[in-house]
């Protein structure tokens, strides 16, 4: 199952600075394991040390929010492209 994953700038230093990379797998889970499998350091940046996504990264399938569907639990179709962005805070 062939997944589009958009890769924010923050990141890319584990994609060799591609902005978009393909992935696999049935669920958001699966699609993070297989990203590991090819970049290395990607899902640390990812997910805190339980697994869970950390806090200030949003992973949206299709323009939603996996956090308001079934989070890492999420179907994922061929297809489906996964965008990865780190929440934007602080200013003044």
């Amino acid at each position: 199952m062939a997944v589009e994953v958009r890769i924010p700038p923050v990141l890319r230093k584990h994609t060799n600075g591609a902005a978009a990379v393909p992935a696999s797998g049935s669920t958001m889970a699966a699609i993070l394991e297989s990203l590991e499998n090819s970049h290395p350091g990607l899902r640390a940046s990812i997910t805190d040390p339980s697994g869970q996504l950390h806090r200030f990264i949003n992973v949206y399938r299709n323009g939603e929010d996996i956090r308001y569907l079934s989070s890492l639990e999420t179907a994922i179709a061929d297809g489906d492209v996964v965008a990865i962005l780190p929440a934007v805070a602080g200013g003044r």
